[in-house]
Formats: C-alpha cells, sequence, structure tokens
C-alpha cells in the first residue's frame, strides 16, 4: 500500500517511480540529522579540548627529546584533523536541515533534478543526484 504524501504545503522531489515522502520519513530523516549534528558537536568540544591540553602540555615538556616531541607533535596534528573533518560533516549536516527547512531537499544542486529519495535515505547529506556525483568524481 503506498504511503501518503507529505501534508506540508512544499511537496520534495522524488525520481520517477518513487513514493513522495511522508511527515514520518522525512521527520526519521531530519532525526538522524539531527543527532548526528549533536554528536559532531560534541566530537568537536572533545577534540579541541584535547588540543588545547596538548598546548599546554607542549610549554611544559619543552626538554621532551626529539622523539617525544614528534611524536606529540603528530598527535596534535591528528586531532587538528579530526576536528576539521567533524566540522566540514558538520557543515553538510546543517545544510541539509536548511534544505529540509527550505523545501529544496531532495534537488541537486548541480542539475536541479531529483536526487532520489532512496540516495538521501542511504545518505542524507548528499546534495547531488547519482549522475552528477559520478560526473564530479571523473574529474
Amino acid at each position: 500500500m503506498p504511503s501518503a504524501p507529505r501534508s506540508g504545503a512544499v511537496q520534495l522531489p522524488v525520481r520517477p517511480g518513487e513514493e513522495p515522502w511522508t511527515d514520518a520519513e522525512l521527520a526519521g530523516v531530519r532525526k538522524e540529522l539531527d543527532e548526528e549534528a549533536a554528536g559532531l558537536h560534541a566530537d568537536i568540544a572533545r577534540v579541541n579540548a584535547g588540543i588545547a591540553e596538548r598546548l599546554t602540555d607542549a610549554i611544559s615538556d619543552a626538554g621532551d627529546d626529539p622523539a617525544d616531541a614528534g611524536a606529540k607533535a603528530f598527535e596534535r596534528e591528528q586531532d587538528l584533523a579530526l576536528s576539521e573533518n567533524a566540522r566540514g560533516l558538520l557543515d553538510q549536516t546543517e545544510r541539509a536541515l536548511e534544505r529540509i527547512d527550505a523545501g529544496t531537499y531532495g534537488v541537486c544542486e548541480s542539475c536541479g533534478q531529483a536526487i532520489g529519495k532512496a540516495r538521501l535515505q542511504a545518505f542524507p547529506r548528499a546534495t547531488l543526484c547519482v549522475q552528477c556525483k559520478q560526473r564530479e568524481e571523473r574529474r
């Protein structure tokens, strides 16, 4: 039995053959994105605290041998990379939430066609349809 279409004023795009988004499906995607954003905020705060701690350790560990200093520098760089990655994912997640609010969720940012409900349910931060994503990856 097909699901009921969204009752909101804006109908999100779907690919041919896909059922329209229901309120429950969209609420599930929103909940997943909200939870992911909260987790990423926590990860960023934890990593930033670790970075700050390692920076203060650098002052107190000024007499370390070169191997210890190198290991600590590597750990700082790794924390910075993790923080940058989490910030990127958070930006993508917040953009997806903004697109849901604006009624543009599911529209390919390259060609303007529907991304596809199944793709968005698997990867809710997707901004490109499969064809445009494949084209981008070939470059």
